[in-house]
Protein backbone atom coordinates (compact mmCIF):
# COMPACT_ATOMS: atom_id res chain seq x y z
CA UNK A 1 0.00 0.00 0.00
CA UNK A 2 2.80 2.35 0.95
CA UNK A 3 4.69 1.52 -2.26
CA UNK A 4 1.58 2.29 -4.30
CA UNK A 5 1.22 5.69 -2.66
CA UNK A 6 4.89 6.42 -3.24
CA UNK A 7 4.64 5.57 -6.94
CA UNK A 8 1.63 7.82 -7.37
CA UNK A 9 3.40 10.65 -5.57
CA UNK A 10 6.43 10.28 -7.84
CA UNK A 11 4.18 10.33 -10.93
CA UNK A 12 2.40 13.48 -9.80
CA UNK A 13 5.69 15.20 -8.99
CA UNK A 14 7.11 14.24 -12.40
CA UNK A 15 4.07 15.60 -14.22
CA UNK A 16 4.32 18.83 -12.24
CA UNK A 17 7.99 19.26 -13.12
CA UNK A 18 7.33 18.59 -16.81
CA UNK A 19 4.53 21.15 -16.93
CA UNK A 20 6.76 23.72 -15.24
CA UNK A 21 9.51 23.04 -17.77
CA UNK A 22 7.04 23.56 -20.62
CA UNK A 23 5.89 26.84 -19.14
CA UNK A 24 9.46 28.01 -18.68
CA UNK A 25 10.31 27.04 -22.28
CA UNK A 26 7.30 28.92 -23.63
CA UNK A 27 8.21 31.95 -21.56
CA UNK A 28 11.80 31.83 -22.76
CA UNK A 29 10.62 31.57 -26.36
CA UNK A 30 8.27 34.49 -25.95
CA UNK A 31 10.95 36.60 -24.29
CA UNK A 32 13.65 35.65 -26.81
CA UNK A 33 14.40 38.59 -29.11
CA UNK A 34 13.67 38.16 -32.81
CA UNK A 35 16.67 37.96 -35.14
CA UNK A 36 17.71 41.17 -36.85
CA UNK A 37 17.46 41.41 -40.63
CA UNK A 38 20.80 41.57 -42.38
CA UNK A 39 22.12 44.96 -43.35
CA UNK A 40 24.78 43.64 -45.73
CA UNK A 41 25.00 41.19 -48.62
CA UNK A 42 27.06 38.17 -49.56
CA UNK A 43 29.17 39.87 -52.20
CA UNK A 44 32.60 38.23 -52.18
CA UNK A 45 34.30 39.61 -55.26
CA UNK A 46 34.52 37.55 -58.47
CA UNK A 47 33.65 40.68 -60.41
CA UNK A 48 34.76 39.15 -63.71
CA UNK A 49 32.34 36.24 -63.30
CA UNK A 50 29.48 38.56 -62.45
CA UNK A 51 30.20 40.86 -65.40
CA UNK A 52 30.36 37.91 -67.79
CA UNK A 53 26.96 36.81 -66.48
CA UNK A 54 25.47 40.02 -67.89
CA UNK A 55 26.40 39.09 -71.46
CA UNK A 56 25.89 35.33 -71.24
CA UNK A 57 22.42 35.65 -69.70
CA UNK A 58 21.60 38.40 -72.20
CA UNK A 59 22.47 36.03 -75.04
CA UNK A 60 20.65 33.04 -73.52
CA UNK A 61 17.46 34.93 -72.64
CA UNK A 62 17.34 36.83 -75.93
CA UNK A 63 17.92 33.65 -77.92
CA UNK A 64 15.10 31.87 -76.10
CA UNK A 65 12.63 34.72 -76.61
CA UNK A 66 13.61 35.93 -80.09
CA UNK A 67 14.45 32.72 -81.93
CA UNK A 68 10.80 31.56 -82.28
CA UNK A 69 9.81 35.06 -83.42
CA UNK A 70 12.62 35.23 -85.97
CA UNK A 71 11.76 31.77 -87.23
CA UNK A 72 8.11 32.60 -87.81
CA UNK A 73 8.83 35.94 -89.48
CA UNK A 74 11.42 34.32 -91.74
CA UNK A 75 8.96 31.64 -92.75
CA UNK A 76 6.35 34.28 -93.62
CA UNK A 77 8.82 36.25 -95.73
CA UNK A 78 9.89 33.09 -97.54
CA UNK A 79 6.31 32.31 -98.53
CA UNK A 80 5.95 35.73 -100.12
CA UNK A 81 8.94 35.18 -102.41
CA UNK A 82 9.36 33.13 -105.52
CA UNK A 83 10.42 29.51 -105.30
CA UNK A 84 13.96 30.31 -106.45
CA UNK A 85 14.50 33.09 -103.94
CA UNK A 86 12.99 30.89 -101.26
CA UNK A 87 15.70 28.35 -101.92
CA UNK A 88 18.37 31.02 -101.65
CA UNK A 89 17.23 32.31 -98.28
CA UNK A 90 14.68 30.99 -95.89
CA UNK A 91 15.01 29.90 -92.32
CA UNK A 92 12.21 28.29 -90.46
CA UNK A 93 12.05 26.44 -87.17
CA UNK A 94 11.00 22.87 -87.99
CA UNK A 95 7.37 22.26 -86.98
CA UNK A 96 8.46 19.52 -84.59
CA UNK A 97 10.94 21.85 -82.88
CA UNK A 98 8.30 24.57 -82.57
CA UNK A 99 5.86 22.02 -81.14
CA UNK A 100 8.41 20.90 -78.54
CA UNK A 101 9.41 24.46 -77.60
CA UNK A 102 5.78 25.53 -77.29
CA UNK A 103 4.67 22.85 -74.84
CA UNK A 104 8.00 22.60 -73.03
CA UNK A 105 7.62 26.32 -72.39
CA UNK A 106 4.10 25.80 -71.02
CA UNK A 107 5.48 23.43 -68.41
CA UNK A 108 8.27 25.88 -67.60
CA UNK A 109 5.75 28.67 -66.93
CA UNK A 110 3.62 26.55 -64.58
CA UNK A 111 6.64 25.30 -62.62
CA UNK A 112 8.06 28.81 -62.42
CA UNK A 113 4.89 30.10 -60.80
CA UNK A 114 4.99 27.50 -58.02
CA UNK A 115 8.64 26.57 -57.48
CA UNK A 116 10.45 29.79 -58.38
CA UNK A 117 7.89 32.38 -57.28
CA UNK A 118 5.28 31.21 -54.77
CA UNK A 119 7.60 29.15 -52.57
CA UNK A 120 10.31 31.85 -52.35
CA UNK A 121 7.62 34.46 -51.69
CA UNK A 122 6.35 32.41 -48.76
CA UNK A 123 9.88 32.02 -47.40
CA UNK A 124 10.49 35.75 -47.68
CA UNK A 125 7.26 36.86 -46.02
CA UNK A 126 7.71 34.40 -43.14
CA UNK A 127 11.33 35.35 -42.48
CA UNK A 128 11.97 35.35 -38.71
CA UNK A 129 13.55 38.80 -38.86
CA UNK A 130 10.25 40.38 -39.88
CA UNK A 131 7.71 41.47 -37.30
CA UNK A 132 5.47 38.87 -35.70
CA UNK A 133 2.50 40.25 -37.63
CA UNK A 134 3.80 38.56 -40.80
CA UNK A 135 3.37 35.19 -39.08
CA UNK A 136 -0.31 35.71 -38.32
CA UNK A 137 -1.41 34.91 -41.89
CA UNK A 138 0.07 33.17 -44.97
CA UNK A 139 0.40 36.45 -46.84
CA UNK A 140 2.26 35.01 -49.83
CA UNK A 141 -0.59 32.66 -50.67
CA UNK A 142 -3.19 35.34 -50.00
CA UNK A 143 -1.46 37.83 -52.30
CA UNK A 144 -1.11 35.18 -55.01
CA UNK A 145 -4.81 34.35 -54.66
CA UNK A 146 -5.81 38.00 -55.05
CA UNK A 147 -3.48 38.32 -58.03
CA UNK A 148 -5.00 35.24 -59.67
CA UNK A 149 -8.59 36.43 -59.27
CA UNK A 150 -7.66 39.95 -60.40
CA UNK A 151 -6.13 38.49 -63.54
CA UNK A 152 -9.30 36.50 -64.13
CA UNK A 153 -11.44 39.62 -63.65
CA UNK A 154 -9.35 41.54 -66.18
CA UNK A 155 -9.90 38.80 -68.73
CA UNK A 156 -13.65 38.68 -68.08
CA UNK A 157 -13.98 42.45 -68.53
CA UNK A 158 -11.83 42.50 -71.66
CA UNK A 159 -13.77 39.67 -73.30
CA UNK A 160 -17.13 41.29 -72.57
CA UNK A 161 -15.84 44.60 -73.88
CA UNK A 162 -14.71 42.97 -77.12
CA UNK A 163 -18.00 41.12 -77.44
CA UNK A 164 -19.95 44.37 -77.13
CA UNK A 165 -17.73 45.90 -79.78
CA UNK A 166 -18.82 43.11 -82.12
CA UNK A 167 -15.49 41.32 -82.30
CA UNK A 168 -16.59 37.71 -82.51
CA UNK A 169 -14.81 34.67 -83.77
CA UNK A 170 -15.42 31.02 -84.47
CA UNK A 171 -12.99 28.16 -84.22
CA UNK A 172 -11.78 26.14 -87.17
CA UNK A 173 -11.30 22.42 -87.19
CA UNK A 174 -7.59 22.21 -86.75
CA UNK A 175 -6.67 25.22 -84.70
CA UNK A 176 -3.44 27.07 -84.49
CA UNK A 177 -0.75 25.12 -86.22
CA UNK A 178 2.94 25.32 -85.66
CA UNK A 179 3.28 27.97 -88.34
CA UNK A 180 0.82 30.41 -86.78
CA UNK A 181 1.43 32.88 -89.58
CA UNK A 182 -2.07 34.07 -90.43
CA UNK A 183 -2.94 37.51 -89.14
CA UNK A 184 -6.03 39.63 -88.84
CA UNK A 185 -4.69 41.89 -91.57
CA UNK A 186 -4.17 38.90 -93.86
CA UNK A 187 -7.79 37.90 -93.32
CA UNK A 188 -9.15 41.34 -94.13
CA UNK A 189 -6.91 41.77 -97.17
CA UNK A 190 -7.86 38.37 -98.54
CA UNK A 191 -11.53 39.06 -97.89
CA UNK A 192 -11.37 42.38 -99.74
CA UNK A 193 -9.55 40.78 -102.64
CA UNK A 194 -12.09 37.99 -102.87
CA UNK A 195 -14.98 40.46 -102.79
CA UNK A 196 -13.47 42.54 -105.58
CA UNK A 197 -12.55 39.56 -107.75
CA UNK A 198 -14.73 39.41 -110.89
CA UNK A 199 -15.19 35.64 -110.74
CA UNK A 200 -15.69 35.20 -107.04
CA UNK A 201 -19.50 34.72 -107.38
CA UNK A 202 -20.33 36.46 -104.15
CA UNK A 203 -24.01 36.98 -103.30
CA UNK A 204 -25.38 40.13 -101.86
CA UNK A 205 -24.80 39.88 -98.11
CA UNK A 206 -27.43 40.63 -95.52
CA UNK A 207 -26.98 43.34 -92.93
CA UNK A 208 -25.44 40.97 -90.39
CA UNK A 209 -23.36 38.95 -92.81
CA UNK A 210 -20.17 37.49 -91.38
CA UNK A 211 -17.61 35.26 -92.92
CA UNK A 212 -18.14 31.80 -91.54
CA UNK A 213 -16.44 28.53 -92.21
CA UNK A 214 -13.20 26.92 -91.38
CA UNK A 215 -11.38 30.05 -90.26
CA UNK A 216 -11.92 32.73 -87.66
CA UNK A 217 -13.96 35.56 -89.09
CA UNK A 218 -14.28 39.00 -87.58
CA UNK A 219 -17.73 40.47 -88.04
CA UNK A 220 -16.45 44.03 -87.94
CA UNK A 221 -14.50 43.44 -91.15
CA UNK A 222 -17.76 43.03 -93.07
CA UNK A 223 -19.88 45.47 -91.10
CA UNK A 224 -17.39 48.21 -91.73
CA UNK A 225 -17.94 47.98 -95.47
CA UNK A 226 -21.54 46.89 -95.24
CA UNK A 227 -22.89 49.95 -97.00
CA UNK A 228 -20.75 49.21 -100.02
CA UNK A 229 -21.76 45.59 -100.13
CA UNK A 230 -25.46 46.04 -99.50
CA UNK A 231 -26.03 48.76 -102.07
CA UNK A 232 -24.46 47.86 -105.43
CA UNK A 233 -25.01 50.11 -108.39
CA UNK A 234 -28.02 49.54 -110.62
CA UNK A 235 -25.84 48.39 -113.44
CA UNK A 236 -24.41 45.61 -111.32
CA UNK A 237 -27.50 44.37 -109.51
CA UNK A 238 -28.74 42.05 -112.23
CA UNK A 239 -25.29 40.66 -112.88
CA UNK A 240 -24.72 40.19 -109.18
CA UNK A 241 -27.99 38.33 -108.72
CA UNK A 242 -27.32 36.08 -111.67
CA UNK A 243 -23.79 35.41 -110.47
CA UNK A 244 -25.09 34.58 -107.03
CA UNK A 245 -27.59 32.12 -108.53
CA UNK A 246 -24.92 30.45 -110.62
CA UNK A 247 -22.55 30.38 -107.71
CA UNK A 248 -25.11 28.75 -105.48
CA UNK A 249 -25.80 26.09 -108.06
CA UNK A 250 -22.12 25.31 -108.45
CA UNK A 251 -21.41 25.37 -104.73
CA UNK A 252 -19.22 28.45 -105.02
CA UNK A 253 -21.64 31.21 -104.12
CA UNK A 254 -21.38 31.06 -100.37
CA UNK A 255 -18.99 33.53 -98.90
CA UNK A 256 -17.95 30.98 -96.32
CA UNK A 257 -16.38 28.87 -99.02
CA UNK A 258 -13.88 31.47 -100.16
CA UNK A 259 -10.35 30.30 -99.49
CA UNK A 260 -8.50 32.93 -97.49
CA UNK A 261 -4.83 32.12 -97.24
CA UNK A 262 -1.46 33.72 -97.78
CA UNK A 263 -0.09 30.77 -99.73
CA UNK A 264 -1.30 27.66 -101.54
CA UNK A 265 -2.34 25.94 -98.31
CA UNK A 266 -5.80 26.51 -96.84
CA UNK A 267 -6.41 28.65 -93.80
CA UNK A 268 -8.22 25.66 -92.32
CA UNK A 269 -4.95 25.05 -90.53
CA UNK A 270 -5.02 28.36 -88.71
CA UNK A 271 -7.06 29.69 -85.84
CA UNK A 272 -7.47 33.43 -86.13
CA UNK A 273 -8.46 34.85 -82.76
CA UNK A 274 -8.96 38.53 -82.12
CA UNK A 275 -5.56 39.97 -81.49
CA UNK A 276 -6.67 41.66 -78.28
CA UNK A 277 -7.66 38.29 -76.81
CA UNK A 278 -4.20 36.86 -77.32
CA UNK A 279 -2.47 40.07 -76.31
CA UNK A 280 -4.02 39.73 -72.87
CA UNK A 281 -2.37 36.41 -72.10
CA UNK A 282 0.91 37.47 -73.72
CA UNK A 283 1.20 40.66 -71.68
CA UNK A 284 0.26 38.75 -68.53
CA UNK A 285 3.12 36.34 -69.15
CA UNK A 286 5.49 39.19 -69.96
CA UNK A 287 4.53 41.13 -66.85
CA UNK A 288 4.89 38.18 -64.50
CA UNK A 289 8.17 36.96 -65.95
CA UNK A 290 9.84 40.37 -66.09
CA UNK A 291 9.20 41.19 -62.44
CA UNK A 292 10.66 37.84 -61.48
CA UNK A 293 13.69 38.47 -63.69
CA UNK A 294 14.47 41.78 -61.97
CA UNK A 295 14.91 40.22 -58.54
CA UNK A 296 16.78 37.24 -59.97
CA UNK A 297 19.31 39.61 -61.53
CA UNK A 298 19.76 41.58 -58.31
CA UNK A 299 20.30 38.35 -56.39
CA UNK A 300 22.99 37.16 -58.79
CA UNK A 301 24.85 40.47 -58.54
CA UNK A 302 25.41 40.19 -54.78
CA UNK A 303 25.09 36.44 -54.16
CA UNK A 304 27.84 34.60 -52.34
CA UNK A 305 27.33 31.40 -54.34
CA UNK A 306 27.52 33.21 -57.65
CA UNK A 307 28.92 30.36 -59.77
CA UNK A 308 26.08 27.93 -59.09
CA UNK A 309 23.44 30.62 -59.51
CA UNK A 310 25.13 31.76 -62.74
CA UNK A 311 24.83 28.33 -64.39
CA UNK A 312 21.28 27.79 -63.21
CA UNK A 313 20.09 31.20 -64.42
CA UNK A 314 21.46 30.66 -67.91
CA UNK A 315 19.15 27.67 -68.40
CA UNK A 316 16.38 29.34 -66.40
CA UNK A 317 16.26 32.41 -68.63
CA UNK A 318 16.69 30.52 -71.89
CA UNK A 319 13.83 28.09 -71.32
CA UNK A 320 11.62 30.75 -69.78
CA UNK A 321 12.33 32.78 -72.92
CA UNK A 322 11.30 29.85 -75.12
CA UNK A 323 8.02 29.61 -73.23
CA UNK A 324 7.31 33.29 -73.75
CA UNK A 325 8.73 33.54 -77.28
CA UNK A 326 6.67 30.71 -78.75
CA UNK A 327 3.48 32.34 -77.45
CA UNK A 328 4.48 35.71 -78.87
CA UNK A 329 5.35 34.15 -82.23
CA UNK A 330 2.04 32.29 -82.40
CA UNK A 331 -0.09 35.45 -82.06
CA UNK A 332 -1.67 36.83 -85.28
CA UNK A 333 0.11 40.19 -85.27
CA UNK A 334 -1.18 42.67 -87.88
CA UNK A 335 1.32 44.21 -90.26
CA UNK A 336 1.44 47.58 -88.49
CA UNK A 337 2.23 45.84 -85.18
CA UNK A 338 5.03 43.59 -86.38
CA UNK A 339 7.52 45.47 -84.19
CA UNK A 340 5.69 44.57 -80.96
CA UNK A 341 6.84 40.90 -80.79
CA UNK A 342 10.44 42.01 -81.18
CA UNK A 343 10.01 44.63 -78.47
CA UNK A 344 8.51 42.08 -76.08
CA UNK A 345 11.28 39.58 -76.74
CA UNK A 346 14.02 42.18 -76.33
CA UNK A 347 12.43 43.46 -73.12
CA UNK A 348 12.59 39.99 -71.63
CA UNK A 349 16.15 39.42 -72.81
CA UNK A 350 17.58 42.63 -71.33
CA UNK A 351 15.70 42.71 -68.00
CA UNK A 352 17.91 40.32 -66.03
CA UNK A 353 21.22 41.69 -67.42
CA UNK A 354 20.14 45.24 -66.55
CA UNK A 355 19.18 44.08 -63.05
CA UNK A 356 22.60 42.42 -62.67
CA UNK A 357 24.33 45.63 -63.76
CA UNK A 358 22.27 47.67 -61.30
CA UNK A 359 23.02 45.19 -58.54
CA UNK A 360 26.75 45.44 -59.23
CA UNK A 361 26.52 49.21 -59.15
CA UNK A 362 24.94 49.22 -55.69
CA UNK A 363 26.74 46.14 -54.35
CA UNK A 364 28.21 48.11 -51.45
CA UNK A 365 24.88 49.50 -50.28
CA UNK A 366 22.19 47.06 -51.45
CA UNK A 367 21.17 44.71 -48.60
CA UNK A 368 18.99 41.90 -50.03
CA UNK A 369 18.42 40.63 -46.50
CA UNK A 370 16.94 43.87 -45.16
CA UNK A 371 13.32 43.94 -44.09
CA UNK A 372 12.34 46.30 -46.89
CA UNK A 373 14.04 44.20 -49.58
CA UNK A 374 12.59 40.95 -48.22
CA UNK A 375 9.04 42.30 -48.14
CA UNK A 376 9.32 43.89 -51.60
CA UNK A 377 10.73 40.72 -53.11
CA UNK A 378 8.13 38.53 -51.42
CA UNK A 379 5.16 40.67 -52.43
CA UNK A 380 6.18 40.96 -56.08
CA UNK A 381 7.04 37.27 -56.30
CA UNK A 382 3.58 36.43 -54.93
CA UNK A 383 1.89 38.76 -57.43
CA UNK A 384 3.86 37.26 -60.30
CA UNK A 385 3.08 33.75 -59.04
CA UNK A 386 -0.66 34.40 -59.20
CA UNK A 387 -0.42 35.85 -62.71
CA UNK A 388 1.73 33.04 -64.09
CA UNK A 389 -0.30 30.37 -62.33
CA UNK A 390 -3.49 31.64 -63.96
CA UNK A 391 -1.82 32.06 -67.34
CA UNK A 392 -0.23 28.63 -67.13
CA UNK A 393 -3.27 26.66 -65.99
CA UNK A 394 -5.97 28.50 -67.93
CA UNK A 395 -4.36 30.05 -71.00
CA UNK A 396 -1.66 27.47 -71.69
CA UNK A 397 -2.89 24.15 -70.28
CA UNK A 398 -6.67 24.53 -70.26
CA UNK A 399 -7.13 26.35 -73.55
CA UNK A 400 -4.51 24.37 -75.44
CA UNK A 401 -5.47 20.86 -74.34
CA UNK A 402 -9.20 21.16 -73.64
CA UNK A 403 -10.57 23.96 -75.82
CA UNK A 404 -8.24 24.48 -78.77
CA UNK A 405 -9.11 23.24 -82.24
CA UNK A 406 -5.56 21.99 -82.64
CA UNK A 407 -6.23 19.03 -80.37
CA UNK A 408 -9.91 18.60 -81.16
CA UNK A 409 -9.15 16.38 -84.13
CA UNK A 410 -5.55 15.55 -83.27
CA UNK A 411 -4.41 11.99 -82.81
CA UNK A 412 -4.06 10.54 -79.34
CA UNK A 413 -0.34 10.20 -79.87
CA UNK A 414 0.06 13.91 -80.59
CA UNK A 415 -1.86 14.87 -77.46
CA UNK A 416 0.15 12.47 -75.31
CA UNK A 417 3.39 13.79 -76.81
CA UNK A 418 2.41 17.38 -75.99
CA UNK A 419 1.49 16.35 -72.44
CA UNK A 420 4.78 14.53 -71.88
CA UNK A 421 6.78 17.45 -73.29
CA UNK A 422 4.94 19.84 -70.99
CA UNK A 423 5.67 17.60 -67.99
CA UNK A 424 9.34 17.54 -68.98
CA UNK A 425 9.42 21.34 -69.04
CA UNK A 426 7.80 21.53 -65.61
CA UNK A 427 10.12 18.85 -64.24
CA UNK A 428 13.23 20.55 -65.59
CA UNK A 429 12.22 23.89 -64.08
CA UNK A 430 11.31 22.23 -60.78
CA UNK A 431 14.76 20.63 -60.72
CA UNK A 432 16.40 24.02 -61.18
CA UNK A 433 14.52 25.12 -58.06
CA UNK A 434 16.97 22.98 -56.09
CA UNK A 435 19.63 25.65 -56.64
CA UNK A 436 17.76 28.85 -57.52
Amino acid sequence: MISLLQSRAHSALGALLVSRDDVNADTATADEPRPVCESSNGYNGLMGVRISAIFVILAAGSFGALFPIFSQRSARRARSRSASSRRRFSFRMPPTAFFIAKYFGSGVIVATSLIHLLQPANEALTDPCLSAAWEDYPYAFGIALVSLFTTFLVEIVSRRYLAKRGIFHSHGPSGLTDDATSTADDLEAATAAAIKAPNSHIPKPESNTTIAGSVHAHSYSINRNNSELAEPTDGKKSNENSMATKGSASGQGNLSEISLSDDSSSCDNHKLEPLAMQLGSIFLLEFGVIFHSVFVGLALAVSEDVKTLYIVLVFHQMFEGFGLGTRIAAAPWPSHKRWVPWALGIAFGITTPIAIAIGLGVRETYPPGSARAIITNGVFDAISAGILLYAGLVELMGNEFLHSDEFREASTGRIIAAYIIMCCGAGFMALLGRWA
